[in-house]
């Protein structure tokens, strides 16, 4: 590149030379006649010194590109300007709607059974250079790699889920050991075998000044973490009463361990079911044909998965539905507190305890709750800042496609907890809640369990149905058994914390996190834990 001035100093030309030798010129600037001022002329030049080295670097370009016959200002512009101005090639884009164009047409299209898929996604690229893959047969592939990885992961899901099934269901071999050994022991110590409570204390069991809890368990283990938590949280031990009940193959080993491990002040009386006289086939028909049926033992012993179609339920569904047929729900023991005034025709008010729970506050204050005529004084669980443990309405249990159901209740009734329960029992003596819950059951069983599924629950909501006061929230904090997610603050919160769920406590399968509320209430300093290796829980 070349600048040129004229000898009169009347024109400026700048030029570039060609391969060849010969010059072309790039601009040619005449300068003004003479009169013009020597200022004028200096901005000129000032302004040419800026522009010479913009000149030089598009030739520089032009040049390297092999477009050196470019030499115009219009050809360096077309050449140029896009790229100024911010316009790109937009082949790339044209490449993306294409790709989304193949991913919208392999969408609808269903991957051939016998199609041999990669088995990893280096696989995947070795197989793509060696068969050159077109975009159509890649997006093919990557799909029926997607949709085998989901099939997986939702077979994996559904057989986690069974298993924690089989181990919820199952008897620990350490809680298994405490009553095999403590059976045991009331057939040989006398100390075992002791009145409960002793004669002195019989008239406290039905004086009405007392705290008179009811639990209904066959875990040894479980029932004195309830009765060691509700003692020790209370300001007022000494009138505590605490009625434990258990099954006849139970009672020698819970008898046994509330002898030799007294928690005075509270007294506890432990009784077995075949203890009490009202308890006959002939006042409880409907339980002896829930536990006899054979359909009704099918569901709740059977394969549960066999001939399942899982590919039309859902985790979460499948998951509620095998919790609703563990084996507890035929158990004479989760039914019994709908005979509670039977049972204990003295007394006036109970508070009922699941052996899932665990008593972290001074329980008496419910004593004092106004149920306003009602009989059961329990907590909401349509409320509540978790949405799967506090979300329950009827909907949630009961299926209103059948016409019974339909016609009687409402799917968007609040549900309500079973697990601590404020019972007025003269109230309930006054009412017809055993009669209902009986006529339901029946219902249910003519209809082979096609109203309800979740054990006992279901027919409490409809015979307890206008009977319900509800409670304040903080008294029964639901769903350690459930999810992990628990929070924690409440947790420490809550006057009683309930492990409803499959995830108890005292399995291996329970929450780490959340057992350590539960096991603060174990003696592991027992002879009987210690040498049943509770502490390997």
């Amino acid at each position: 590149m070349q600048l040129h001035f004229s000898p009169s100093m009347r024109s400026i030309t700048i030029s570039s030379n060609s391969e060849n030798g010969f010059s072309n010129d790039l601009m040619k600037i005449k300068v003004a006649p003479p009169h013009i001022s020597y200022r004028t002329l200096f901005h000129t030049i000032l302004i040419l010194a800026f522009l010479l080295p913009f000149v030089f670097i598009l030739t520089a370009v032009v040049t390297l590109e092999g477009v050196n016959k470019c030499s115009s200002f219009g050809c360096l512009g077309r050449r140029f300007g896009p790229r100024f101005l911010g316009r790109v090639d937009n082949s790339g884009q044209k490449l993306v709607k294409d790709f989304h164009k193949i991913l919208n047409q392999v969408s609808s299209v269903e991957i051939p059974d016998g199609m041999k898929l990669p088995e990893s996604f280096n696989q995947l690229v070795s197989e793509m250079k060696k068969n050159k893959f077109s975009a159509k047969d890649f997006a093919l592939v990557v799909k029926g790699m997607m949709e085998r990885s989901e099939r997986e992961i939702r077979e994996s899901k559904f057989a986690e889920l069974m298993n924690k099934h089989f181990a919820s269901s199952a008897v620990p071999r350490g809680i298994h050991c405490l009553s095999l050994r403590l059976t045991d022991e009331y057939s040989s110590n006398a100390h075992a075998r002791r009145q409960l409570p002793s004669p002195e204390l019989l008239p406290s069991l039905s004086d009405n000044s007392y705290y008179h809890f009811v639990l209904s368990s066959d875990n040894i283990l479980a029932a004195s973490v309830v009765v060691t938590s509700t003692v020790q949280s209370s300001l007022k031990p000494e009138k505590i009463v605490f009625h434990v009940i258990t099954d006849k193959k139970t009672y020698a080993g819970m008898h046994s361990w509330f002898a030799l491990n007294p928690i005075a002040p509270a007294i506890v009386e432990v009784k077995g079911v075949h203890q009490f006289d009202w308890l006959t086939r002939e006042n409880i028909p409907v339980l002896e044909a829930v536990e006899n049926h054979y359909a009704i033992r099918n569901y709740y012993h059977g394969n549960h998965i066999a001939g399942a179609n899982l590919s039309d339920t859902t985790p979460q569904i499948f998951a509620s539905k095998l919790q609703a047929r563990s084996p507890k729900y035929i158990s004479l023991l989760n039914h019994l507190r709908i005979y509670l005034p039977e049972l204990f025709p003295n007394l006036d008010k109970v508070v009922f305890l699941d052996d899932d729970v665990v008593i972290q506050r001074d329980l008496s204050p419910l004593w004092e709750i106004d149920l306003g005529g009602k009989v059961n004084g329990a907590v909401e669980t349509c409320k509540g800042e978790d949405e799967w443990v506090m979300s329950k309405r009827f909907r949630n249990y009961f299926n209103f496609s059948h016409p019974l159901i339909e016609k009687n209740l409402n799917p968007d009734e609040c549900a309500w907890a079973y697990g601590m329960n404020v019972f007025d029992l003269r109230a309930w003596r006054n009412s017809n809640i055993r009669d209902t819950y009986h006529t339901w059951l029946k219902e249910n069983l003519k209809s082979n369990m096609t109203m309800w599924k979740l054990g006992t629950l279901p027919p409490a909501l409809v015979a307890f149905k206008g009977h319900v006061q509800a409670i304040d929230p903080s008294w029964h904090l639901l769903g350690l058994g459930y999810q992990n997610k628990t929070n924690i603050e409440s947790v420490k919160k809550a006057a009683v914390i309930h492990y409803n769920g499959q995830l108890k406590p005292w399995l291996q399968i329970g929450f780490e996190h959340l057992r350590p509320f539960w096991t603060k209430y174990i003696n592991y300093s027992n002879d009987f834990i210690r040498n049943c290796h509770i502490l390997e829980l």
